[in-house]
């Protein structure tokens, strides 16, 4: 089945993504997946011996679930496009690169929460975008609002 795929992670980039994403499915007349990929980030778990608590899965999830909540919500009721949003296990860029499969097109945001580790563009966009099989369409971080600099 074709459709449009957007990686989201609640970020401003992943909000403008999202919108694009919106956009190309409506033009194409495609559903739209939404996905949020989670993984308990390694240094949660840096004192265990072995593996991750259940407990961390749990809330990773949740997380997942959370921001995916807040994203359909801003569509609203009647985005115009069937909507699917789904929280997936597993590292983001491996996800994304999954669902990319059956896809027509996947869009992400230049980076994402961790931006320590992604000053221009993401560690997952550039997984995706060396290794993505479909058309990819990477959204630039939108600039800051007014209120946004006057916080």
């Amino acid at each position: 089945m074709s459709r449009i795929v957007v990686g989201i992670d609640g970020s401003p980039a992943a909000a403008a993504a999202l919108a694009y994403a919106l956009d190309e499915a409506k033009l194409r007349n495609l559903p739209l997946r939404i996905v949020c990929a989670w993984e308990v980030p390694a240094i949660e778990y840096a004192g265990a011996p072995f593996a991750v608590t259940p407990d961390l899965n749990i809330e990773a999830e949740h997380t997942a679930d959370g921001v995916l909540a807040d994203a359909v919500e801003k569509l609203g009721p009647d985005p115009g496009v069937p909507i699917e949003a789904i929280a997936i296990a597993g590292h983001p860029a491996n996800v994304l690169l999954d669902e990319a499969n059956e896809a027509s097109l996947v869009v992400l945001g230049t980076r994402g929460r961790n931006t320590l580790m992604s000053i221009v563009l993401g560690s997952v966009s550039q997984a995706v975008a060396h290794h993505c099989p479909t058309p990819l369409t990477i959204v630039p971080v939108p600039p800051p609002t007014n209120e946004q600099t006057a916080a």
